[in-house]
C-alpha cells in the first residue's frame, strides 16, 4: 500500500479511536494509555464493564471470537449509557468518529459496570426488557454488527505459512480492507457466521451451497495494482475434493506481480512485466548454497534472519542478508540457488502442475521448459481480450475458461468445442491477477496453479496489528517492533 493509503488507515481505525478510548478510560478511573496497549487494553475494557476476565479467552475461538470481541465493546458501550441499539451500531460501525466524540463529550459519563445486577435493573429496566431478551438482542446485534464490518469494511487475517518471508511473517495479525478494491457482496449468502468453509471442532461444511448469488463487487477506491498484498480465496479449491464456492475457498495472500493484460516472465528468478524488471520486494528471499570453511554462530542466522526450511539443505535469506554473510571469513562461498532455464528439478509448474485436469489437444501437452525460476513469457487475460487458442495456448488458457468463466468445454482431437460450438477463439468475461509469495522458493503460488479471477479477490492488506513468535519465549513472544507496521 503508499504512503497515503497507510496514514489514512491508521488514523481511522488506530488513532481516532484510541483516542477516544483514552479518554473514556479515563471516565472509568483507569489509565487512559492502557486503551492503547494490545491485549492490556481488553483487560481494561472487561474491568469496565464488569465481565469476567476468562472471557479474554473466548476471544480465541475462531467464529465466536469476533462476537465476544462486539459484544465486550456493546457491554462497554452499555457502561457510558449508550444504552439505545442506534447508540451501540455507531459505537461499533462508526467507531472512528463516535468512540472520540463520547471520549471528549462532558455529558458522557462512566455510569459503573454494565454487567452487574444493580447496572441492569437501573438502567436496562428503561428498555422494559427481561434478561432474555436482552442476551438474544445482544447477540444478534453482535452477529450482524461483526458480519457487516467484516463483508463492507475490514477484516482480520493471520499469516500461517512462511511463503511471504520475510515481507511478513508467520504469526502476524493483519487487517485487510474490504474498501480499497471495493467490498464483495456474499456468493454462498447461507453459512454460519465467521467460520468461512469448515466449522471449528465438528469439522462438517459451515455452508450451503443450494442459494448462490452472482458476483458484484461494491465501487472500491482503487485497483489492484502490482506490488499490492493481496489476501484472495484459493483458485484450487474448485477442484476435487472440495468443490468449494468462490467464496468459501481457503484464504490466500501474496504479492500481486502481474495485472490485466501484462506479459510477465521470470528469468534467473526476477520479474519481468511487459520486458521490464519488476521492482522486489524488500523482504523477498530465496534459497542459496553456501559452503563455509567452520559451522555458523546461530546468533548471526537468527540476527541476519537466514532460515534452514525442512527438507531443504539449503539456507534461505534475502539479498542483504546474502551480501552481508559474504564478509564473513569463514564463508567460502554463497551465490543464489537457481533453477537453469529448461531443466526442472523442483516439478511441474503452471500449467503443467498437477491439477484436478490437464488440458491438452491431440492428447498432448507441450514442453514449456518452465520452472520455478524461468518461467513465461505468459499474457495475463484482461476482460474483453480475445485470445486464439491453438495447442500453445489453450493448455494455459482453458482452466480459465471451463472452471473460472463457467463455460462447458470438450476436446474432440484437434478441435476444441465451448458450450458445444466449435472455436478458435475466446473472449474473457474477467479480469485476472498473477500472485507470488516474496519468500520465492517456498511459496505455493501463480507459477504452480496459474491466474487469480477478479471474483476470487478478497481484499488488500494494510498493517499488522500484533504479531507472534510461537518458537520465542514466554517473555519474547510479542514482536513488538512489528505493531501497527504497514504492509509495502
Amino acid at each position: 500500500m503508499n504512503i497515503l493509503e497507510f496514514i489514512v488507515a491508521f488514523i481511522l481505525l488506530i488513532i481516532l479511536p484510541f483516542i477516544g478510548w483514552y479518554k473514556l478510560f479515563e471516565k472509568a478511573g483507569q489509565p487512559g494509555w492502557m486503551g492503547l496497549v494490545p491485549i492490556l487494553n481488553i483487560y481494561i475494557m472487561l474491568k469496565i464493564c464488569g465481565r469476567p476476565l476468562w472471557w479474554m479467552f473466548l476471544l480465541l475461538i475462531p467464529g465466536i471470537g469476533i462476537i465476544v470481541a462486539v459484544g465486550i465493546s456493546v457491554d462497554v458501550l452499555k457502561s457510558f449509557g449508550k444504552i439505545k441499539v442506534g447508540d451501540q451500531f455507531k459505537g461499533i460501525v462508526l467507531a472512528c468518529y463516535f468512540i472520540p466524540k463520547w471520549g471528549f463529550d462532558s455529558e458522557t459519563k462512566y455510569l459503573g459496570p454494565s454487567a452487574s445486577p444493580e447496572f441492569r435493573e437501573k438502567y436496562t429496566s428503561i428498555l422494559k426488557k427481561s434478561s432474555t431478551q436482552e442476551w438474544t438482542e445482544a447477540i444478534i446485534f453482535a452477529v450482524v454488527a461483526a458480519t457487516l464490518i467484516r463483508t463492507l469494511f475490514i477484516e482480520a487475517y493471520t499469516i500461517p505459512t512462511p511463503s511471504m518471508e520475510r515481507s511478513l511473517l508467520v504469526g502476524d495479525f493483519l487487517f485487510v480492507s474490504k474498501v480499497n478494491y471495493g467490498a464483495r457482496t456474499p456468493m454462498t449468502p447461507v453459512a454460519f457466521p465467521f467460520a468461512h468453509h469448515t466449522m471449528p471442532l465438528i469439522n462438517t461444511k459451515a455452508y450451503w451451497d443450494g442459494i448462490k448469488i452472482p458476483y458484484y463487487r461494491l465501487p472500491g477506491l482503487s485497483e489492484v495494482k502490482k506490488g499490492d498484498v493481496v489476501v484472495f480465496n484459493y483458485p484450487m479449491d474448485a477442484d476435487s475434493p472440495l468443490y468449494r464456492p468462490v467464496d468459501k475457498r481457503e484464504n490466500y495472500i501474496k504479492r500481486c506481480q502481474g495485472t490485466p493484460g501484462d506479459t510477465l516472465s521470470l528469468v534467473d528468478a526476477q520479474v519481468y512485466v511487459n520486458g521490464k524488471a519488476a521492482p522486489n520486494p524488500p523482504g523477498e528471499q530465496i534459497d542459496y548454497t553456501m559452503t563455509a570453511s567452520t559451522e555458523l554462530n546461530p546468533k548471526i542466522l537468527d540476527d541476519l534472519h537466514i532460515t534452514y526450511y525442512e527438507s531443504n539443505p539449503n539456507p534461505t535469506m534475502t539479498k542483504e542478508a546474502a551480501s552481508t554473510l559474504k564478509g564473513y571469513s569463514n564463508i567460502q562461498s554463497i551465490s543464489p540457488k537457481i533453477t537453469p532455464k529448461g531443466t526442472d528439478p523442483m516439478g511441474p509448474v503452471f500449467p503443467v502442475y498437477p491439477l484436478y485436469k490437464v488440458y491438452k489437444l491431440n492428447n498432448k501437452v507441450p514442453d514449456y521448459k518452465w520452472n520455478l525460476d524461468n518461467f513465461g513469457p505468459i499474457i495475463i487475460p484482461k476482460k474483453g481480450w480475445t485470445v486464439k487458442l491453438d495447442s500453445l495456448t489453450f493448455p494455459i488458457y482453458a482452466r480459465a475458461i471451463e472452471i473460472y468463466e463457467g463455460n462447458k468445454l470438450e476436446v474432440k482431437g484437434g478441435d476444441i468445442f465451448i458450450n458445444g460450438a466449435k472455436a478458435t477463439t475466446y473472449t474473457f468475461k474477467m479480469n485476472y491477477y498473477w500472485m507470488m509469495g516474496d519468500n520465492r522458493h517456498d511459496s505455493l503460488d501463480s507459477r504452480f496453479w496459474g491466474f487469480v479471477p477478479e471474483d476470487h479477490i478478497v481484499g488488500k492488506a494494510l498493517f499488522i496489528w500484533m504479531s507472534w513468535d510461537d518458537n520465542a519465549s514466554f517473555l519474547n513472544k510479542i514482536r513488538w517492533s512489528r505493531l501497527f507496521r504497514g504492509i509495502h
